[in-house]
């Protein structure tokens, strides 16, 4: 019997939960229900919203203000136009990818539901719980970068504002993170239906202050604007690295840290109305609008640069700053960097909504110390508030990185290691031991799953590899990369973890469908 099939039958019956009778259930929760999860929040995002949240989620002007610094070390112009397109139609595969499997199981546990379910029986578990550490490692860390950089820009907006006078300190810079990550956290405690409304302010401030930025660096630029030539092809390397082709690839960091977090849409699918549309679809025109939008903002930003070296020597924090300030004016600069900012911080809530929809379904399954504390619904909101809050304690205690600017750039990188190992462990999966385990949703690749799914790992391998390497061919204590420290430590502690206690209790994701309680007693899917 086919999925469809299913949720007709499903939909005209009713449930029985510990004697009682319920009111039937629309398809969206007669499909959760056989995934084996009971309906915790209402389905209050819409396609369009679904839509505005996995684009805002990666905040395209936002995201290339905090890492234009990366290019322009590894490549100069050819790492802002190039080092930026390569990158997207390999994402693409994983993104698509990823949008098959969540047209087919649409659930807030998302990836490691997916590992669970496609992996050998005999290693269900392991997969599960493997893919569920990455995730949430890189689902935190990446809620403080974002909040670090959105922190980061309110000093460069001081600095500029007070013609250098203001400097504001590495202990002052972590207070605003505080501040920001509080403001976070009321945000994203919000009702569901608040925070599907709020996605449609946000997409809307986020292409606006794309399209003016792009319009301002070409337009404003005037005379001093590069060839079309040196534009596209002029390549310094400022790396450190003697092999100009190694270098380049370092540029790579850019497009990898923006495009991430568009998995938010299965981690939300419990409160989407038509999850198994709208998800896949939110993640696939999300990912495009975003690669699209963000390699003109480069080709304009390439195209603004008269030196490479004046904005990576500038002396403030942000070169996508010193950028503004040199093609705008101080004015010029401080009106369009108000509005980056604004698109940063709504990146930043929406991206703490996503991780803590990820601690909720962990904890759901308990997978988490404490998991009765974090599977736990807000009646008035009907959301996971302790989840939120988790998040933002989490993310400030990885804020606490930024006294050290290594740490801090190496905690980016991890954070996009963490995010694309759950990736692509369950397309692994699917392209192995799970050809003939996925029920095809209403988006399939088709036959096409196996040559994209290939590209998909292929590429999440070597990317993961690029990240590790230090930012310099001779590496020091100050330049060195910390990202392998970040993500061993969460693997070992992962690792220990299950052959200490958790391969005893951890079985997977855990059905609650015939129980109105996410308790201990659930049982194994």
């Amino acid at each position: 019997m086919s999925i469809s099939e299913k949720q007709a039958q499903v939909s005209v019956n009713t449930a029985s939960i510990n004697g009682y009778l319920t009111p039937p259930r629309n398809a969206d929760d007669s499909l959760l229900a056989e995934l084996g999860y009971k309906a915790e929040f209402k389905r209050e995002f819409s396609m369009i919203e679904t839509i505005a949240f996995a684009f805002s989620i990666m905040g395209v002007v936002g995201s290339v203000a905090s890492t234009l610094s990366f290019p322009l070390v590894s490549g100069g112009h050819v790492g802002m136009v190039w080092g930026w397109l390569i990158p997207c139609f390999f994402v693409m595969a994983v993104a698509s990818s990823m949008a098959e499997l969540v047209s087919s199981m649409p659930t807030s546990a998302g990836l490691y539901y997916f590992a669970a379910k496609l992996a050998p029986p005999k290693y269900s578990a392991l997969a599960s719980w493997i893919t569920g550490w990455a995730n949430i490692t890189g689902q935190v860390t990446l809620v403080c970068s974002i909040d670090f950089t959105c922190a980061q820009m309110i000093t460069t907006a001081i600095a500029v504002s007070s013609d250098g006078a203001t400097i504001v300190s590495s202990g002052a810079t972590y207070g605003i993170l505080l501040a920001i990550l509080f403001t976070h956290g009321l945000v994203c405690s919000a009702a569901t239906n608040v925070l599907a409304r709020l996605n449609l302010f946000y997409v809307i401030v986020n292409v606006g202050t794309t399209i003016a930025a792009i319009v301002a660096l070409l337009v404003c630029s005037g005379d001093n604007k590069v060839s079309t030539k040196d534009a596209f092809t002029m390549f310094e390397n400022n790396t450190g690295w003697s092999n100009n082709g190694w270098a380049f690839l370092l540029a790579f960091t850019a497009p990898m840290w923006t495009l991430t977090g568009y998995d938010s849409a299965a981690h939300i699918s419990e409160e989407v109305a038509g999850a198994q549309r709208a998800a896949p679809i939110a993640i696939l025109v999300g990912v495009f609008g975003t690669q699209v939008l963000g390699w003109l903002l480069f080709i304009a930003c390439s195209f603004a640069t008269a030196s490479v070296t004046n904005l990576l020597t500038g002396a403030l924090p942000l070169p996508m700053g010193q950028l503004f300030l040199d093609v705008v004016g101080k004015r010029g600069m401080l009106a369009i960097w108000s509005f980056i900012i604004v698109v940063q911080f709504v990146t930043g809530a929406a991206q703490g909504v996503d991780a803590s929809r990820v601690i909720f379904a962990f904890a759901r399954d308990n997978a988490l110390p404490g998991s009765h504390l974090w599977k736990r619904i807000n009646r008035r909101t009907q959301t996971p508030v302790n989840a939120v809050w988790l998040v933002m304690a989490g993310a400030a205690v990885c804020g606490l990185l930024g006294f050290s600017a290594a740490a801090l750039s190496s905690l980016a990188g991890a954070s996009v290691i963490g995010l694309y190992v759950s990736y692509a462990t369950p397309i692994f999966l699917r392209i192995t031991s799970g050809r003939d385990k996925l029920v095809p949703g209403t988006f399939s690749l088709g036959r096409w799953y196996m040559p994209i799914g290939i590209i998909a790992v292929a590429w999440v391998l070597f990317i993961v590899v690029l990240l590790l390497f230090p930012p310099a061919q001779t590496a020091t204590p100050v330049g060195m990369n910390y990202a392998v420290v970040i993500i061993m430590g969460v693997f070992v502690f992962a690792s220990i973890s299950w052959v200490v206690s958790a391969h005893k209790w951890f079985h997977g994701p855990i059905k609650n469908v015939d129980d109105p309680r996410s308790s201990l007693e659930g049982k194994e899917l």
